[in-house]
C-alpha cells in the first residue's frame, strides 16, 4: 500500500491535523518535521481529489478531507476552517503552553540539562491505538515522541537550557490527563572521606527498635534509636548548601557504633534528594559541616561526583586496617602472644557468620585474609593489636572466636579468651 492510500484510509477517521497526519509517516525522509510531513501529504490527497473529480466526478476524498485541509475545501468551494483534530484533540495547537508551563515549573532550579517525557491520557492512547489499526501504517512514531521532542524544542528555546537524553539534570512530564508538569530532579553527588570520634554514633539514620520510627517512651519519641549519626550530622549543610529536600548517606561499608573511625577516614557519598541547586562551595560545606559535628566527626575532600560512584564504593573490595584494643581472661606472655599473631599473618579465615549479625545476614562461611598482624603494646591489661584484612573480616570474631565460628582466631591459638575492647579503624583502602 503507497503513501496515498494509506492517507486515504487516515482521512476516512475524522479530522486530522498534520502532526498526526505525518507521524503516521515520521520514518519516511528525514529532514523534516512531522507536520511538514502532514502538510505535504494533504496537499497531495488533495490534488489526488481534485484530479478525480474533475476527470471521473468523483468528490469522496475531497468531501472527507474537506475537514482537515484548506486546499480540499477550496476544491469543493466551501468555507470554514480545519476542525479539532479526533487524534491529539487539539494538543498540538496547544505546544506553546505547555513549554510555559514548563518553563514556570522550572524557573527556581539550577540545571543545564532537560529532557522531556508525557505521561498519556487513556483516551489519547486509545485513538493512537485506532489510527494505526484503521491505517495500517507501518511507519508511524509513537505520539508521546514527537510530543516530547516538540515540547522539548520550545522548551529550549525559552530557557537557552540543552535537551540531554540519558543523564538529564530534570526530567519533565508532561502529565495529559490532568493538565500538569511534574518535575522529577536528578540527585547531586558528593563524594568525601569522614573521621568519627566519639564511639556511640552510628554511620545512618538508624529507626527505635521498639516502634520502628514512630516515635515511643523508649527513644524520648525521637523515632532514632540513637540521638545523631554521621549521616545527620553531614545532613543540615548539605541541604542549606544545594536546597534539597533530603540527603541519603551511602559508605564504603561501615565501622560498628562502638568504634572510631580515624586515619585517612572511610570514603563515602552524600546524595542531596530534589536540589534546587546542583552547585556550591563544597570547601564552605566542609567547615560547615565540622564546625557543627563539634568534635564528634569530621569530613575531608568534599567533592562533587557522577551517580555511579555508589555503585563503586558498594561493590569494591575495600581492605581495612584496625587498632584493637584486646583483653585477656588471662595473662598471656608476650611470646605465645605474638607466636600466636604471627601464626595469623597471611591466614585464610573461615568465617562463620558472626551470632551478633546472625540476625540480618544468611549463616554462610566466609573465607578471608588477614594481609599483616602486629603487637604494638602489651601491659598487664591489654594488648594493642594492628589488623591489616581484606574487607569483610570480622576482625572482633577473628580475635574472640566467636565460639569456634572462626577458624583460625588469636582466642583458639593461645587457648584463653581474648576479647576486643575497643576497636579503631585507622585506613579504609580501596
Amino acid at each position: 500500500m503507497n503513501i496515498l492510500d494509506t492517507a486515504k484510509k487516515i482521512v476516512q477517521e475524522g479530522p486530522i491535523c498534520d502532526h498526526c497526519m505525518g507521524r503516521q509517516f515520521a520514518k519516511l525522509s528525514t529532514g523534516l518535521t512531522n507536520d511538514q510531513r502532514g502538510s505535504a501529504i494533504k496537499l497531495a490527497l488533495a490534488m489526488e481529489g481534485d484530479r478525480l473529480r474533475k476527470d471521473e466526478g468523483d468528490k469522496e476524498i475531497l468531501e472527507e478531507l474537506s475537514s482537515s485541509s484548506v486546499n480540499a475545501r477550496k476544491s469543493l468551494r466551501k468555507e470554514g476552517e480545519d476542525e479539532k483534530c479526533w487524534v491529539c484533540l487539539g494538543l498540538f495547537e496547544k505546544l506553546d503552553d505547555w513549554a510555559e508551563r514548563a518553563e514556570i515549573a522550572l524557573k527556581n532550579y539550577e540545571y543545564s540539562t532537560f529532557l522531556v517525557g508525557t505521561k498519556m491520557s487513556g483516551l489519547l492512547s486509545e485513538n493512537e491505538e485506532i489510527l494505526w489499526t484503521e491505517s495500517e501504517a507501518t511507519h508511524a512514531e509513537q505520539f508521546k515522541s514527537e510530543l516530547n521532542r516538540e515540547v522539548g524544542k520550545l522548551i529550549a528555546k525559552r530557557t537557552n537550557k540543552e535537551v540531554e537524553l540519558e543523564t538529564p539534570d530534570i526530567l519533565v512530564t508532561l502529565d495529559l490527563a490532568n493538565e500538569e508538569v511534574i518535575l522529577q530532579v536528578r540527585s547531586v553527588y558528593i563524594l568525601g572521606r569522614y573521621r568519627k570520634f566519639v564511639r556511640t554514633i552510628p554511620q545512618t539514620r538508624w529507626p527505635c527498635r521498639s516502634c520502628k520510627g514512630k516515635g515511643c517512651e523508649a527513644c524520648n519519641f525521637t523515632g532514632k534509636q540513637y540521638p545523631e549519626s554521621v549521616d545527620e550530622l553531614t545532613k543540615a549543610p548539605v541541604i542549606e548548601a544545594l536546597k534539597c529536600m533530603d540527603t541519603k548517606f551511602h559508605g564504603a561499608g561501615r565501622e560498628d557504633i562502638d568504634a572510631l573511625m580515624l586515619g585517612t577516614g572511610r570514603p563515602f557519598v552524600v546524595e542531596a534528594v530534589e536540589p534546587l541547586l546542583r552547585t556550591c562551595d563544597l570547601k564552605e560545606v566542609e567547615k560547615q559541616i565540622n564546625d557543627q559535628a563539634e568534635g564528634k566527626i569530621e569530613v575531608i575532600g568534599l567533592t562533587f561526583t557522577p551517580k555511579g560512584t555508589i555503585e563503586a564504593l558498594k561493590t569494591s573490595k575495600a581492605d581495612k586496617v584496625y587498632n584493637l584494643k584486646v583483653t585477656f581472661k588471662e595473662q598471656i606472655p608476650e611470646e605465645k602472644l605474638r607466636s600466636a599473631i604471627n601464626e595469623l599473618i597471611g591466614a585464610q579465615i573461615g568465617q562463620r557468620t558472626p551470632q551478633r549479625v546472625s540476625h540480618r545476614r544468611a549463616d554462610l562461611v566466609r573465607k578471608r585474609t588477614v594481609h599483616d598482624m602486629k603487637l604494638n603494646e602489651l601491659t598487664e591489661d591489654h594488648a594493642m593489636i594492628e589488623v591489616h584484612c581484606e574487607g569483610g573480616l570480622y576482625v572482633k570474631e577473628l580475635i574472640s572466636s566467636d565460639e569456634g565460628r572462626t577458624v583460625p582466631s588469636l582466642t583458639g591459638l593461645i587457648g584463653t579468651q581474648a576479647t576486643v575492647a575497643e576497636l579503631d579503624v585507622i585506613g579504609v583502602d580501596i
